[in-house]
Protein backbone atom coordinates (compact mmCIF):
# COMPACT_ATOMS: atom_id res chain seq x y z
CA UNK A 1 0.00 0.00 0.00
CA UNK A 2 1.31 3.42 -0.57
CA UNK A 3 0.54 6.43 1.02
CA UNK A 4 0.35 10.29 -0.16
CA UNK A 5 2.72 12.20 1.96
CA UNK A 6 2.18 16.13 2.07
CA UNK A 7 5.13 18.39 3.16
CA UNK A 8 4.33 21.96 3.84
CA UNK A 9 6.64 24.57 2.33
CA UNK A 10 6.29 28.23 4.20
CA UNK A 11 5.88 30.20 0.87
CA UNK A 12 1.78 28.32 0.82
CA UNK A 13 3.48 26.30 -2.19
CA UNK A 14 3.60 21.93 -1.78
CA UNK A 15 5.44 18.83 -2.89
CA UNK A 16 3.29 15.87 -2.98
CA UNK A 17 5.00 12.42 -2.74
CA UNK A 18 3.12 9.16 -3.47
CA UNK A 19 5.33 6.93 -1.29
CA UNK A 20 5.74 4.96 1.47
CA UNK A 21 5.46 7.04 4.72
CA UNK A 22 8.59 7.57 6.95
CA UNK A 23 10.96 7.83 3.70
CA UNK A 24 13.84 9.85 4.90
CA UNK A 25 17.40 11.86 4.49
CA UNK A 26 18.24 12.92 1.03
CA UNK A 27 21.75 14.02 0.14
CA UNK A 28 23.55 12.30 -2.62
CA UNK A 29 27.06 12.53 -1.56
CA UNK A 30 28.15 11.68 2.25
CA UNK A 31 27.96 7.94 2.54
CA UNK A 32 27.33 6.76 6.35
CA UNK A 33 26.83 3.30 7.24
CA UNK A 34 25.35 1.22 9.91
CA UNK A 35 27.66 -1.42 10.51
CA UNK A 36 26.27 -4.88 12.02
CA UNK A 37 29.25 -6.75 11.20
CA UNK A 38 32.70 -7.13 10.41
CA UNK A 39 34.51 -9.07 8.07
CA UNK A 40 37.66 -8.65 6.62
CA UNK A 41 38.94 -9.09 3.40
CA UNK A 42 42.64 -8.93 1.83
CA UNK A 43 42.07 -7.76 -1.78
CA UNK A 44 44.94 -5.20 -2.04
CA UNK A 45 48.03 -4.10 0.38
CA UNK A 46 50.30 -1.51 0.46
CA UNK A 47 52.93 -1.85 2.84
CA UNK A 48 51.54 -4.71 4.65
CA UNK A 49 48.18 -2.69 4.82
CA UNK A 50 45.35 -4.55 3.37
CA UNK A 51 42.37 -2.49 1.63
CA UNK A 52 39.38 -4.21 -0.45
CA UNK A 53 36.84 -3.41 -2.06
CA UNK A 54 34.33 -6.22 -0.51
CA UNK A 55 34.81 -4.56 2.89
CA UNK A 56 32.41 -1.65 1.41
CA UNK A 57 29.88 -3.98 0.65
CA UNK A 58 27.50 -2.40 3.93
CA UNK A 59 24.62 -0.53 4.62
CA UNK A 60 24.90 3.20 4.86
CA UNK A 61 23.10 6.03 4.41
CA UNK A 62 23.49 9.55 3.25
CA UNK A 63 23.37 13.14 4.69
CA UNK A 64 23.79 16.48 4.05
CA UNK A 65 23.46 20.46 5.77
CA UNK A 66 20.91 22.57 5.01
CA UNK A 67 21.67 26.07 3.43
CA UNK A 68 20.67 29.22 6.30
CA UNK A 69 19.76 32.69 4.82
CA UNK A 70 19.81 34.57 1.73
CA UNK A 71 17.74 34.13 -1.23
CA UNK A 72 17.06 32.10 -4.00
CA UNK A 73 16.19 33.85 -7.50
CA UNK A 74 12.80 36.27 -7.09
CA UNK A 75 10.54 36.42 -9.61
CA UNK A 76 6.95 37.31 -10.31
CA UNK A 77 4.98 34.67 -11.17
CA UNK A 78 1.67 32.99 -10.39
CA UNK A 79 1.53 30.36 -7.68
CA UNK A 80 2.62 27.09 -9.20
CA UNK A 81 2.23 23.59 -6.69
CA UNK A 82 5.62 21.68 -7.61
CA UNK A 83 4.00 18.06 -7.29
CA UNK A 84 6.09 14.95 -8.20
CA UNK A 85 4.10 12.06 -9.10
CA UNK A 86 5.18 7.88 -9.77
CA UNK A 87 2.87 7.27 -12.34
CA UNK A 88 3.34 7.41 -16.56
CA UNK A 89 2.62 11.08 -16.69
CA UNK A 90 4.86 11.61 -14.22
CA UNK A 91 4.96 15.50 -12.94
CA UNK A 92 1.67 16.71 -12.57
CA UNK A 93 0.86 20.55 -12.72
CA UNK A 94 -1.63 21.62 -9.81
CA UNK A 95 -2.04 24.72 -11.53
CA UNK A 96 -1.98 24.09 -15.12
CA UNK A 97 -1.63 26.86 -17.89
CA UNK A 98 -3.08 27.60 -21.02
CA UNK A 99 -3.43 30.02 -23.52
CA UNK A 100 -5.47 30.91 -26.62
CA UNK A 101 -4.46 30.72 -29.81
CA UNK A 102 -3.87 34.43 -30.74
CA UNK A 103 -1.44 34.92 -27.93
CA UNK A 104 1.48 34.35 -30.65
CA UNK A 105 1.13 37.46 -32.25
CA UNK A 106 0.66 39.21 -28.74
CA UNK A 107 3.02 42.85 -29.63
CA UNK A 108 3.74 42.79 -25.72
CA UNK A 109 6.55 40.04 -26.37
CA UNK A 110 8.66 42.13 -28.88
CA UNK A 111 9.47 44.85 -26.74
CA UNK A 112 13.29 45.07 -25.89
CA UNK A 113 14.12 43.18 -29.42
CA UNK A 114 17.11 44.07 -31.62
CA UNK A 115 16.67 46.51 -34.62
CA UNK A 116 18.59 43.74 -36.74
CA UNK A 117 17.42 40.90 -35.73
CA UNK A 118 13.77 39.07 -34.65
CA UNK A 119 13.37 38.50 -31.03
CA UNK A 120 13.15 34.71 -30.80
CA UNK A 121 16.26 35.16 -33.20
CA UNK A 122 18.12 37.06 -30.81
CA UNK A 123 17.20 34.76 -28.40
CA UNK A 124 18.18 31.76 -30.08
CA UNK A 125 21.15 33.12 -30.91
CA UNK A 126 22.12 33.78 -27.52
CA UNK A 127 21.25 30.89 -26.20
CA UNK A 128 23.35 29.21 -28.85
CA UNK A 129 26.58 31.40 -28.31
CA UNK A 130 26.45 30.67 -24.45
CA UNK A 131 26.04 26.55 -25.30
CA UNK A 132 29.41 26.85 -27.43
CA UNK A 133 31.04 29.08 -25.27
CA UNK A 134 34.66 28.35 -24.18
CA UNK A 135 33.84 28.68 -20.31
CA UNK A 136 31.69 25.04 -20.48
CA UNK A 137 32.54 22.33 -22.94
CA UNK A 138 29.20 20.61 -21.69
CA UNK A 139 27.02 22.85 -22.90
CA UNK A 140 27.71 21.35 -26.37
CA UNK A 141 25.40 19.02 -25.77
CA UNK A 142 22.26 21.00 -25.90
CA UNK A 143 23.34 22.55 -29.00
CA UNK A 144 22.00 20.46 -31.21
CA UNK A 145 18.53 21.36 -32.94
CA UNK A 146 18.55 24.51 -31.10
CA UNK A 147 17.77 26.59 -34.13
CA UNK A 148 15.19 25.51 -36.76
CA UNK A 149 16.10 24.47 -40.64
CA UNK A 150 18.35 26.71 -41.88
CA UNK A 151 19.38 28.18 -38.91
CA UNK A 152 20.22 31.51 -40.71
CA UNK A 153 16.98 32.52 -41.73
CA UNK A 154 15.31 35.09 -39.81
CA UNK A 155 12.31 34.34 -37.58
CA UNK A 156 10.45 37.80 -37.98
CA UNK A 157 7.18 37.36 -35.90
CA UNK A 158 5.92 36.36 -32.65
CA UNK A 159 3.80 33.75 -34.33
CA UNK A 160 6.99 32.21 -35.82
CA UNK A 161 8.45 31.92 -32.43
CA UNK A 162 5.32 30.18 -31.01
CA UNK A 163 5.68 27.67 -34.27
CA UNK A 164 9.11 27.17 -33.53
CA UNK A 165 8.33 26.52 -29.66
CA UNK A 166 5.74 23.99 -31.01
CA UNK A 167 7.96 22.33 -33.30
CA UNK A 168 10.23 21.65 -30.66
CA UNK A 169 7.56 20.42 -28.02
CA UNK A 170 5.77 18.10 -30.47
CA UNK A 171 9.33 16.76 -31.28
CA UNK A 172 9.69 15.51 -28.03
CA UNK A 173 13.47 17.29 -27.47
CA UNK A 174 13.27 17.34 -23.93
CA UNK A 175 16.73 18.48 -23.36
CA UNK A 176 16.32 21.09 -26.17
CA UNK A 177 12.96 22.29 -24.46
CA UNK A 178 14.56 22.34 -20.90
CA UNK A 179 17.61 24.77 -22.13
CA UNK A 180 14.84 26.75 -24.10
CA UNK A 181 12.87 27.52 -21.14
CA UNK A 182 16.31 28.07 -18.82
CA UNK A 183 17.35 30.79 -21.48
CA UNK A 184 13.81 32.40 -21.59
CA UNK A 185 13.70 32.17 -17.65
CA UNK A 186 17.18 33.97 -17.73
CA UNK A 187 15.46 36.70 -19.95
CA UNK A 188 12.73 37.76 -17.75
CA UNK A 189 10.57 36.25 -20.50
CA UNK A 190 7.68 34.32 -18.19
CA UNK A 191 5.06 34.44 -20.21
CA UNK A 192 6.88 32.23 -22.46
CA UNK A 193 8.81 30.25 -19.54
CA UNK A 194 4.86 29.55 -18.23
CA UNK A 195 3.99 28.24 -21.56
CA UNK A 196 6.65 25.74 -21.97
CA UNK A 197 7.23 24.66 -18.43
CA UNK A 198 2.90 23.34 -18.81
CA UNK A 199 4.13 21.74 -22.11
CA UNK A 200 7.16 20.21 -20.65
CA UNK A 201 5.07 18.61 -17.87
CA UNK A 202 4.05 16.32 -20.07
CA UNK A 203 7.10 15.25 -21.19
CA UNK A 204 8.51 14.40 -18.02
CA UNK A 205 7.96 10.90 -16.02
CA UNK A 206 9.68 10.02 -12.77
CA UNK A 207 9.59 6.56 -14.30
CA UNK A 208 10.33 6.99 -17.77
CA UNK A 209 13.77 7.07 -19.46
CA UNK A 210 16.35 8.71 -17.80
CA UNK A 211 16.05 12.17 -19.19
CA UNK A 212 12.34 12.35 -18.50
CA UNK A 213 12.92 11.16 -14.62
CA UNK A 214 15.79 14.27 -14.61
CA UNK A 215 13.52 16.58 -16.52
CA UNK A 216 10.70 16.10 -13.91
CA UNK A 217 12.76 17.57 -10.92
CA UNK A 218 14.74 20.21 -13.77
CA UNK A 219 10.95 21.65 -14.20
CA UNK A 220 10.29 21.76 -10.43
CA UNK A 221 14.00 23.45 -10.18
CA UNK A 222 12.11 26.30 -12.85
CA UNK A 223 9.04 26.40 -10.77
CA UNK A 224 10.62 26.67 -7.52
CA UNK A 225 13.12 29.38 -9.24
CA UNK A 226 10.22 31.48 -10.28
CA UNK A 227 8.57 31.35 -7.13
CA UNK A 228 11.59 31.64 -4.72
CA UNK A 229 10.96 28.39 -3.22
CA UNK A 230 14.05 26.58 -3.99
CA UNK A 231 15.40 25.89 -0.32
CA UNK A 232 12.30 25.12 1.15
CA UNK A 233 12.12 22.45 -1.00
CA UNK A 234 15.55 21.52 -0.35
CA UNK A 235 14.75 21.33 3.15
CA UNK A 236 11.44 19.90 2.84
CA UNK A 237 12.94 16.60 0.70
CA UNK A 238 14.82 16.13 3.65
CA UNK A 239 12.81 14.31 6.43
CA UNK A 240 13.31 16.00 9.88
CA UNK A 241 13.25 12.69 11.60
CA UNK A 242 12.45 8.96 11.15
CA UNK A 243 9.46 7.58 11.42
CA UNK A 244 10.25 4.01 11.66
CA UNK A 245 12.51 2.14 14.56
CA UNK A 246 16.33 2.51 13.55
CA UNK A 247 15.76 4.63 9.96
CA UNK A 248 14.94 1.33 8.56
CA UNK A 249 14.06 3.04 5.17
CA UNK A 250 16.36 5.77 5.28
CA UNK A 251 19.11 3.26 5.70
CA UNK A 252 16.90 1.19 2.91
CA UNK A 253 16.91 3.54 0.29
CA UNK A 254 20.47 4.64 1.11
CA UNK A 255 21.68 0.91 0.84
CA UNK A 256 20.31 0.71 -2.24
CA UNK A 257 21.83 4.00 -3.70
CA UNK A 258 25.24 2.55 -2.08
CA UNK A 259 25.21 -0.40 -3.18
CA UNK A 260 23.63 -0.15 -7.17
CA UNK A 261 26.70 2.46 -7.90
CA UNK A 262 30.00 2.76 -7.38
CA UNK A 263 30.53 6.34 -6.22
CA UNK A 264 30.93 6.07 -2.88
CA UNK A 265 33.21 3.33 -2.47
CA UNK A 266 35.54 4.89 -5.10
CA UNK A 267 35.98 8.09 -2.61
CA UNK A 268 36.43 5.90 0.60
CA UNK A 269 38.68 4.02 -1.30
CA UNK A 270 41.22 6.20 -2.98
CA UNK A 271 41.45 8.38 0.18
CA UNK A 272 41.74 5.62 2.63
CA UNK A 273 44.75 4.05 0.16
CA UNK A 274 46.25 7.82 0.67
CA UNK A 275 45.75 7.84 4.07
CA UNK A 276 47.33 4.29 4.68
CA UNK A 277 50.31 4.76 2.24
CA UNK A 278 51.33 8.74 4.12
CA UNK A 279 50.91 7.02 8.16
CA UNK A 280 52.54 3.67 6.92
CA UNK A 281 55.74 4.21 9.47
CA UNK A 282 53.87 6.52 11.85
CA UNK A 283 52.71 5.26 15.83
CA UNK A 284 49.87 7.37 16.41
CA UNK A 285 47.49 8.74 14.53
CA UNK A 286 45.30 11.32 14.51
CA UNK A 287 42.54 11.65 11.33
CA UNK A 288 40.46 14.44 10.92
CA UNK A 289 37.29 13.94 9.27
CA UNK A 290 35.37 16.83 8.27
CA UNK A 291 31.90 14.74 7.40
CA UNK A 292 31.85 11.51 9.79
CA UNK A 293 28.33 10.48 9.17
CA UNK A 294 28.42 7.11 10.87
CA UNK A 295 31.90 6.44 10.50
CA UNK A 296 31.42 3.93 7.04
CA UNK A 297 35.09 5.06 5.92
CA UNK A 298 37.16 4.19 8.65
CA UNK A 299 36.21 0.43 9.25
CA UNK A 300 38.35 -0.67 6.46
CA UNK A 301 41.30 1.32 7.32
CA UNK A 302 40.97 0.53 10.99
CA UNK A 303 41.27 -3.53 9.80
CA UNK A 304 44.38 -2.50 7.31
CA UNK A 305 46.03 -0.81 10.53
CA UNK A 306 45.30 -4.12 12.85
CA UNK A 307 47.16 -6.33 10.53
CA UNK A 308 50.29 -3.66 10.05
CA UNK A 309 53.75 -5.36 10.43
CA UNK A 310 55.23 -4.85 14.14
CA UNK A 311 51.87 -3.94 15.43
CA UNK A 312 48.57 -1.58 14.92
CA UNK A 313 49.25 2.28 15.76
CA UNK A 314 47.64 4.07 18.35
CA UNK A 315 43.96 5.76 16.12
CA UNK A 316 42.65 8.94 16.96
CA UNK A 317 39.75 10.16 14.82
CA UNK A 318 38.05 13.32 15.22
CA UNK A 319 34.79 13.15 13.87
CA UNK A 320 32.99 16.47 12.19
CA UNK A 321 29.45 16.86 12.19
CA UNK A 322 26.83 18.98 13.19
CA UNK A 323 24.02 17.98 14.61
CA UNK A 324 21.21 17.86 11.88
CA UNK A 325 22.63 14.56 11.18
CA UNK A 326 21.80 13.30 14.78
CA UNK A 327 18.26 11.76 13.19
CA UNK A 328 20.04 9.76 10.51
CA UNK A 329 22.24 7.90 13.26
CA UNK A 330 19.69 7.66 15.55
CA UNK A 331 21.56 10.29 17.93
CA UNK A 332 24.43 12.13 18.42
CA UNK A 333 28.45 11.75 17.28
CA UNK A 334 28.73 9.10 20.50
CA UNK A 335 26.87 6.28 18.23
CA UNK A 336 29.43 6.69 15.94
CA UNK A 337 32.74 6.93 18.35
CA UNK A 338 30.85 3.70 20.30
CA UNK A 339 30.54 1.52 16.88
CA UNK A 340 34.49 2.35 15.63
CA UNK A 341 35.32 1.66 18.97
CA UNK A 342 34.02 -1.60 19.51
CA UNK A 343 35.57 -2.35 16.01
CA UNK A 344 39.02 -1.40 17.58
CA UNK A 345 38.55 -3.46 20.23
CA UNK A 346 37.91 -6.79 18.05
CA UNK A 347 40.76 -6.31 16.21
CA UNK A 348 43.26 -4.77 19.28
CA UNK A 349 43.66 -1.28 17.82
CA UNK A 350 44.45 1.04 20.15
CA UNK A 351 41.41 3.68 19.45
CA UNK A 352 40.40 6.99 21.08
CA UNK A 353 37.39 8.94 19.38
CA UNK A 354 36.96 12.70 19.65
CA UNK A 355 33.08 14.14 18.41
CA UNK A 356 32.87 17.56 17.51
CA UNK A 357 29.27 18.50 17.31
CA UNK A 358 29.67 21.68 14.50
CA UNK A 359 29.34 22.32 11.09
CA UNK A 360 32.62 22.26 9.57
CA UNK A 361 32.51 25.63 8.24
CA UNK A 362 32.59 27.12 11.81
CA UNK A 363 35.61 24.53 12.99
CA UNK A 364 38.42 26.51 14.63
CA UNK A 365 41.83 24.78 15.55
CA UNK A 366 41.46 24.77 18.97
CA UNK A 367 38.02 22.53 18.14
CA UNK A 368 40.41 19.89 16.85
CA UNK A 369 42.67 19.51 20.36
CA UNK A 370 45.58 18.47 18.60
CA UNK A 371 48.36 16.80 20.52
CA UNK A 372 51.83 16.45 20.13
CA UNK A 373 53.54 13.82 18.07
CA UNK A 374 50.70 13.13 16.31
CA UNK A 375 51.02 12.45 12.76
CA UNK A 376 47.92 14.01 11.48
CA UNK A 377 45.82 12.62 8.29
CA UNK A 378 42.63 15.02 7.28
CA UNK A 379 39.46 14.01 5.43
CA UNK A 380 37.60 15.92 3.21
CA UNK A 381 35.01 13.77 1.36
CA UNK A 382 32.18 15.32 -0.32
CA UNK A 383 31.82 17.62 1.91
CA UNK A 384 34.18 21.35 0.88
CA UNK A 385 31.64 22.00 -1.96
CA UNK A 386 28.87 22.65 0.81
CA UNK A 387 31.28 25.58 2.40
CA UNK A 388 30.71 28.74 1.28
CA UNK A 389 33.33 30.61 -1.04
CA UNK A 390 34.80 34.52 -2.14
CA UNK A 391 31.56 34.34 -4.25
CA UNK A 392 29.29 34.21 -1.79
CA UNK A 393 30.57 36.22 1.03
CA UNK A 394 33.03 38.01 2.87
CA UNK A 395 33.53 34.98 4.93
CA UNK A 396 35.47 32.49 2.60
CA UNK A 397 34.93 29.59 4.43
CA UNK A 398 36.14 26.96 1.56
CA UNK A 399 39.49 28.93 1.67
CA UNK A 400 40.22 29.34 5.26
CA UNK A 401 39.52 26.03 6.53
CA UNK A 402 42.47 24.96 3.86
CA UNK A 403 44.51 27.84 5.43
CA UNK A 404 43.77 26.47 8.73
CA UNK A 405 44.55 22.49 8.13
CA UNK A 406 48.03 23.70 6.31
CA UNK A 407 48.70 24.84 9.58
CA UNK A 408 48.53 21.50 11.60
CA UNK A 409 51.25 20.38 8.95
CA UNK A 410 49.36 17.09 8.20
CA UNK A 411 51.05 13.83 6.42
CA UNK A 412 48.12 14.16 4.02
CA UNK A 413 44.99 15.58 3.08
CA UNK A 414 42.26 13.48 1.01
CA UNK A 415 39.50 15.37 -1.39
CA UNK A 416 36.98 13.27 -3.15
CA UNK A 417 34.16 15.97 -4.72
CA UNK A 418 31.86 16.00 -7.66
CA UNK A 419 33.60 16.72 -10.95
CA UNK A 420 30.88 19.22 -11.67
CA UNK A 421 31.21 23.26 -12.61
CA UNK A 422 27.91 24.46 -10.58
CA UNK A 423 29.86 26.82 -8.37
CA UNK A 424 30.18 30.44 -9.85
CA UNK A 425 28.33 29.89 -13.32
CA UNK A 426 25.67 32.23 -14.07
CA UNK A 427 22.50 30.54 -13.90
CA UNK A 428 21.69 29.01 -17.86
CA UNK A 429 25.23 27.39 -17.64
CA UNK A 430 24.58 25.78 -14.46
CA UNK A 431 21.32 24.86 -15.67
CA UNK A 432 22.77 23.25 -19.07
CA UNK A 433 25.89 21.74 -16.89
CA UNK A 434 23.15 20.29 -14.08
CA UNK A 435 21.43 18.50 -16.89
CA UNK A 436 24.65 16.93 -18.30
CA UNK A 437 26.07 15.78 -15.12
CA UNK A 438 23.09 14.57 -13.74
CA UNK A 439 21.98 12.73 -16.63
CA UNK A 440 25.08 10.86 -16.80
CA UNK A 441 24.27 9.66 -12.77
CA UNK A 442 20.35 8.81 -13.99
CA UNK A 443 21.60 6.66 -17.03
CA UNK A 444 24.15 5.18 -14.58
CA UNK A 445 20.95 4.08 -12.50
CA UNK A 446 19.23 3.20 -15.22
CA UNK A 447 21.29 0.38 -15.98
CA UNK A 448 20.95 -1.23 -12.36
CA UNK A 449 17.52 -1.14 -11.35
CA UNK A 450 14.29 -1.45 -13.49
CA UNK A 451 12.79 2.00 -14.45
CA UNK A 452 9.31 0.95 -12.43
CA UNK A 453 11.03 -0.13 -9.63
CA UNK A 454 10.00 1.69 -6.52
CA UNK A 455 13.05 1.85 -5.21
CA UNK A 456 14.86 3.90 -7.68
CA UNK A 457 11.78 6.24 -7.83
CA UNK A 458 12.86 6.82 -3.70
CA UNK A 459 16.46 6.76 -4.42
CA UNK A 460 16.34 9.73 -7.21
CA UNK A 461 13.81 11.37 -5.29
CA UNK A 462 15.08 11.41 -2.27
CA UNK A 463 18.96 11.63 -2.92
CA UNK A 464 19.10 13.37 -6.23
CA UNK A 465 15.86 15.58 -6.87
CA UNK A 466 16.75 18.01 -4.03
CA UNK A 467 20.35 18.67 -5.00
CA UNK A 468 18.87 19.07 -8.62
CA UNK A 469 16.08 21.59 -7.38
CA UNK A 470 18.52 23.56 -5.19
CA UNK A 471 21.28 23.94 -7.72
CA UNK A 472 18.85 25.47 -9.93
CA UNK A 473 16.60 27.44 -8.15
CA UNK A 474 18.31 28.83 -5.50
CA UNK A 475 21.17 31.82 -5.19
CA UNK A 476 23.28 33.54 -2.63
CA UNK A 477 23.80 31.37 0.41
CA UNK A 478 20.57 29.14 0.18
CA UNK A 479 22.56 27.39 -3.00
CA UNK A 480 24.34 24.39 -0.88
CA UNK A 481 25.27 22.89 -3.96
CA UNK A 482 28.17 24.37 -4.74
CA UNK A 483 30.41 21.98 -6.90
CA UNK A 484 33.38 22.73 -8.72
CA UNK A 485 35.77 20.89 -10.86
CA UNK A 486 39.49 19.50 -9.91
CA UNK A 487 40.90 22.40 -11.97
CA UNK A 488 40.07 24.87 -9.56
CA UNK A 489 40.53 22.46 -6.27
CA UNK A 490 43.93 22.09 -7.47
CA UNK A 491 44.18 26.07 -7.32
CA UNK A 492 42.76 26.81 -3.79
CA UNK A 493 45.49 23.96 -2.08
CA UNK A 494 48.14 25.53 -4.10
CA UNK A 495 47.01 28.74 -2.78
CA UNK A 496 46.65 27.56 0.59
CA UNK A 497 50.47 25.78 0.27
CA UNK A 498 49.74 22.30 -0.33
CA UNK A 499 51.22 20.17 -2.53
CA UNK A 500 50.19 17.04 -4.65
CA UNK A 501 50.54 13.95 -3.21
CA UNK A 502 49.94 11.20 -6.02
CA UNK A 503 47.65 7.99 -5.40
CA UNK A 504 49.53 4.81 -5.20
CA UNK A 505 49.20 2.37 -7.79
CA UNK A 506 47.99 -0.22 -5.24
CA UNK A 507 44.95 1.98 -4.68
CA UNK A 508 44.22 2.24 -8.72
CA UNK A 509 44.33 -1.38 -8.59
CA UNK A 510 41.36 -2.14 -6.05
CA UNK A 511 39.50 0.36 -7.51
CA UNK A 512 39.64 -1.50 -10.92
CA UNK A 513 38.69 -4.71 -9.23
CA UNK A 514 35.51 -2.81 -7.33
CA UNK A 515 34.44 -1.52 -10.89
CA UNK A 516 34.57 -5.32 -12.10
CA UNK A 517 31.39 -5.45 -10.36
CA UNK A 518 29.14 -2.81 -12.16
CA UNK A 519 28.80 -1.90 -15.41
CA UNK A 520 31.44 -1.42 -18.30
CA UNK A 521 30.17 1.83 -18.96
CA UNK A 522 32.09 3.15 -15.42
CA UNK A 523 35.65 4.39 -16.23
CA UNK A 524 38.23 4.98 -13.97
CA UNK A 525 41.02 7.46 -14.84
CA UNK A 526 44.10 8.28 -13.53
CA UNK A 527 45.96 11.63 -14.40
CA UNK A 528 48.18 14.22 -13.09
CA UNK A 529 48.16 11.84 -9.82
CA UNK A 530 44.77 11.90 -9.28
CA UNK A 531 41.93 9.68 -10.32
CA UNK A 532 38.27 10.08 -12.07
CA UNK A 533 35.59 8.00 -11.75
CA UNK A 534 33.14 8.09 -14.88
CA UNK A 535 30.14 7.21 -16.86
CA UNK A 536 31.03 6.69 -20.07
CA UNK A 537 32.50 9.99 -21.24
CA UNK A 538 31.34 11.91 -18.50
CA UNK A 539 34.05 12.39 -14.92
CA UNK A 540 31.64 12.24 -12.38
CA UNK A 541 33.89 11.87 -9.23
CA UNK A 542 36.97 13.24 -8.38
CA UNK A 543 39.75 12.14 -5.25
CA UNK A 544 43.22 13.21 -4.86
CA UNK A 545 45.75 13.58 -1.73
CA UNK A 546 47.28 16.61 -0.78
CA UNK A 547 50.40 17.60 2.04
Amino acid sequence: MQASQENAIPDGSRLFFNQPLGDKESYCWSCIQNVPHYQCSNDVSIQGLHLSADTFEQHCTLESSSGTGGSCAARNSPSTTASFSTNESGVSQQNSLSYPSDVHDSPDQTSGSPTSESYVTHKLRELETAMLGPDLDVLNSCNNGILPAGGNSQISTETEKWKFLGEVISRGDLMEGLCICARFLEDGDMFTVDWLIAELRGLVSVSGEPIQRLGAYAVEGLVARLASSGSAIYNALRCKEPVLPASMELLSYMHVLYEICPYFKFGYMSANGAIAEAIKEENRIHIIDFQISQGTQWITLIKALADRPGGPPHIRITGIDDSTSAYARGGGLEIVGGRLKMLAQQFKVPFEFHAVGIPASEIQVENLKIQPGEAIAVNFALVLHHMPDESVGTQNHRDRLLRMVKGLYPKVVTLVEQESNTNTAPFFARFVETLNYYSAIFESIDVALPREHRERINVEQHCLAREVVNIIACEGVERVERHELLGKWRSRFAMAGFKPYPLSSYVNGAIKALLGKYSSKYTLEEKDGALYLGWMDRHLVSSCAWR
